[in-house]
Parts: structure tokens; sequence; C-alpha cells
């Protein structure tokens, strides 16, 4: 977590950079993205070198060009010059180079110089979203400014680089309606908690915005298998190049999250353009874990989306699309824990009761957690759950686990203030893991708990309804009123005192 003055060091980044003109966050992360990037580029190849000048042999192959202009291209090269001859730099020879083509650059006494452009692997998630890299920060100042500050963040320590950035995309959450991109931080760990992901998984976001379900599942997978990742080659492999894929729509979006996948430890995450909904989406049976909170944008135009997401629920609606993608992407025994808007819970069209029975009847769904409105505030004040399900194509439900989280941990209003504790968080974790270690206990519980089961076959009956109201019991209390006639007197006695009181106020005044 970033706390204290490497904090204040981020925000005054982020503070310059708005009041030089760049008021578009996604823009600002951005140019960030470029710039962390690029110092990295420095930081690998300096390893490189000292590795090689201890070990001898071979030569690790280089970034750089070894002539003397294409070592002007590295960080540590340009850092430290004046405003000017940095800002000329980045724009005219460091963004050329990064973007992968091979061109010429120039110089500051206006000739060209041809060069080969970064020879990093094509298909890594280092470069994959470079090559289309534009450098916008608007002046010399602003640019000193930006990479002087950049120079002094601790960007050695993986950990420590990944929660800068991560802090960083944290303050999209804070920049208007850009935050829509953004899952809480605290929903996401939820989730990815109880669905456990393991070192053997295969983890897809079909709609990863930023990356951050993919790098909360990738610490929460490290930190459980340190060991294991540190002293087996195939689990790091798997780990770094085939475990996460992320898809999306908004090349902006692609560029962040392979960079925060890269800062995080996972080098060679299948970040990729991909419409998820679309034909062009042939994923199907390839994964064993789906975390996701896809943006739920209406209706789709019928004859673009797959045939195959149509045919469990004939539908426009994205929301019931998305979950029919993530039955599809799964494999068997794969489990999914994303996150729907209620109408997917309650909905009464055909295509609802549809998707709904296709989940309960021919798969095993595990819990519904409703959350209340004010968790997606200020962007969003629409009621949603978590649904968590296993495929495997033959059924298996027999009871739901409903819980109705009351607090996040945070105010519910636009502010969302922090309460210093996780609300329901922790005891909906317990509770889902105690399903499995010791089921007796919400089997005892009742439908007036915050939590309770309900059998598959009662959901059946209700349209397989997932509505926490609808099996629920409420306590009522009886209340009982004093006669007007006592509310009266005691109206009359109190305007008496108050009488009496002015009476002795005037007093003072005479």
């Amino acid at each position: 977590m970033i706390v204290g003055e490497l904090k204040n060091q981020i925000d005054k980044i982020w503070d310059d950079m708005y009041s030089y003109g760049i008021a578009n966050p996604l823009v600002v992360i951005e140019q960030l993205t470029y710039l962390f990037f690029i110092r990295s580029l420095d930081d690998i190849e300096t390893a490189n070198e000292k590795k090689d000048a201890m070990v001898g042999g071979e030569p690790t192959e280089r970034l750089f060009p070894q002539d003397e202009v294409g070592q002007t291209l590295r960080w540590s090269k340009f850092c430290d010059l004046k405003a000017e001859e940095i800002f000329d730099r980045l724009r005219d020879r460091v963004f050329p180079f990064i973007k992968g083509n091979n061109t010429s650059i120039r110089m500051p006494d206006g000739t060209r110089h041809a060069i080969e452009g970064l020879k990093i692997n094509k298909k890594s998630a280092y470069s994959k979203y470079m090559k289309d890299a534009n450098f916008l920060l608007p002046n010399a100042l602003i640019t000193q400014k930006v990479v002087t500050a950049i120079k002094e963040l601790p960007l050695q320590d993986r950990d420590m680089k990944g929660d800068i950035y991560e802090y960083m995309i944290s303050k999209l959450q804070t920049a208007g309606r850009i935050g829509q991109f953004r899952t809480p931080r605290h929903i996401i760990q939820m989730m990815v908690r109880m669905v456990d992901p393991q070192l053997t998984d295969t983890i897809v976001d079909p709609a990863c915005g930023t990356g951050g379900f993919l790098v909360i599942a990738g610490h929460h997978v490290r930190e459980n298998n340190e060991y294991e990742l540190r002293t087996n080659i195939k689990a790091r492999e798997h780990y770094q190049n085939k475990m996460f894929t992320g898809y999306d729509t908004d090349q902006t979006m692609l560029r962040i999250t392979a960079m925060n996948t890269i800062l995080h430890g996972m080098d060679n995450a299948n970040i990729k353009f991909n419409d998820s909904l679309s034909k062009n989406n042939t994923d199907e049976d390839k994964y064993t874990v789906v975390l996701a909170n896809p943006p739920f944008k209406g209706s789709l135009d019928h004859d673009s989306v797959a045939p195959s997401l149509i045919s469990v629920a004939d539908t426009k609606k994205t929301e019931l699309l998305f979950v029919s993608l993530f039955l599809r992407m799964l494999d068997a025994g794969g489990r999914c824990a994303c996150i729907v808007p209620d109408g997917v819970l309650t909905g009464t069209t055909k295509a609802h009761i549809d998707l709904r029975k296709e989940l309960l009847e021919k798969n095993k769904v595990h819990a519904v957690i409703s959350m209340p409105s004010g968790v997606f505030r200020p962007y969003a004040g629409v009621s949603t759950a978590v649904l968590i399900f296993t495929k495997t194509g033959t059924g298996g439900t027999d009871n739901v686990w409903f819980y109705d989280m009351h607090t996040d941990g945070r105010s519910l209003d636009d502010k969302r203030t922090e309460s210093g504790n996780d609300g329901d968080i922790d005891d909906i974790i317990i509770r889902y893991k105690g399903l499995k270690s010791n089921p007796e206990s919400e089997m005892l519980r009742t439908r007036k708990d915050q939590s309770f089961l309900v059998p598959v076959a009662e959901i059946a009956e209700n349209r397989y309804e997932l509505r926490f109201n609808l099996y629920s019991e409420s306590e009522h209390r009886e209340v009982t009123y004093d006669h007007p006639s006592v509310s009266l007197v005691r109206f009359r006695e109190l305007e008496e005192e108050i009488l009496e009181k002015i009476d002795e106020l005037e007093a003072m005044f005479e």
C-alpha cells in the first residue's frame, strides 16, 4: 500500500500534469505508462550488463543499439539533462524508437539518423501496444518535472513498482466518469479470495479494463505459491506467459493493463484487443477461472453477437450475453466470480429465465452476494451482486448460498469514505469457505439471518429468481403508540415550558 511521502510524490506528479493542461486522467496514466516503460527498459539493460560482467560468456542480447546515438535513448542518459534537451530527446528519438519500427530519428543539428526500432519480443505485453504511442506532454518544463519525479520513485522493487502503478490507476476512480472502468480493489480481492485461483489455473477477464482482476488474482497466486514460483521453472513460465488473459476494445485500456501486468511480474500476459461478445471471439472450453465485471451497455446488434451465446439466452442484452460467454469460455470444472446487475437475477423475460435455468440446472451455482447500491458510487447507483458458479454441464446445484452485504467498509454516498474496516467482507469470505469445511453451520441459519441456504427446488418454483429478499424473512415487531390525547397533553406541557423560558430571557434584558 502506498502511504506517506511516496503517496505525496505520486499525487504531485498527477497535479503537475493537470496544472499544465493534461486534464484527461486516461491521458495522464497513458503518458506515465510510456515513461515507466522507458525507464524499465533501461533498468533491464543495466541488469543484463551487470549479469554479463559477472558471468562472462555469450552476452545477453541488448535492447538498445550499441552505437553512440543508440545509447542516448536510455533513460539514465537523458533524465538529468536540461528541460529542453529531455523534451526534444523523448519526442524526437525515444518515442520513435519504442514504437519498434525501423526509422530515422531527428538529431539536434537537424540531421536524421537511421536506427533500428526496439528489439524486444514483439509478442510480449511490453511492446504490443507501444507501436502507436504518442508523446503528448505539452512542453519542456512539465516533461522535466515528470521525468525527475519518476526518477525519484523506488521502481527497483517489483512489488513496490506494482503498488505505485496500481495507486496511480486508482486515481481514475476519482477522476470523473473514467472511474467506471475500475472495480473497487477490495471487492475484487473478496471475489478472488472466494474463487481462490491456484498456480495451475488459466485465468481470463473478457472485459479487463485496467487489469485489476488479473493483477489481484496474480498477487493471490504468487502470495500462496512463492516457493514454487522461485524453484519450479515450469510453474514460473506458466505464471509469466500462459496463466493470464485479458480482452478489451479500448487501446488505452490495453496499454494500461499491459503495463500493470508487467509491473506485477506477469511479463507476457495475453492482453489483446477483442470484442468478447462478437463472432471474432472463438474461445470455448478454454479457461479454468473467469473473473469479471463487464460493462453492461444495454443492447447489441443481434447479427454481431456470436450464435453460441444466443443459443443459451436469445437476447440482445449484454448483461445476459456476458454470463452466457463466461459459461462458454470455461472448461468443465472451471469456476467464475462475476458482478451482475440485479436484473440478471430477477428479470422475468424468457431470456432471463432461460439463462438462470441453464446456470442452476446444468451447472453448479454456489453463491449470490447482494451488494448495496452505493458500492459503485459516484459513477453508478444500480444494485449489483456477485455471482459465483462452476461450469459442470451436468448440473450439481443442491443449495444456493445467499448473503446480503450491508456494508463494504465504505460509506455508501458519493464520497465512499473508508470506515477503517472491511464491513461484511471478512464475514462473507469466512462463511463462504465454511460451506465446504463446516456446511452445518450455514444450514442451521434461518431466513431471518444475513446469510442462508436455499434449495434449488424452491428456486425453480420461483422462476429461478436469485433475489435475496425473495427468500428472506423479516422479523416483525409489534409497535404500540400512545393515544393522541396523551400526545396532546405532552405537547401542551412542552409549550408551557418554552413560554416560561422565553419569559426568563425577557426578564434578563429589562
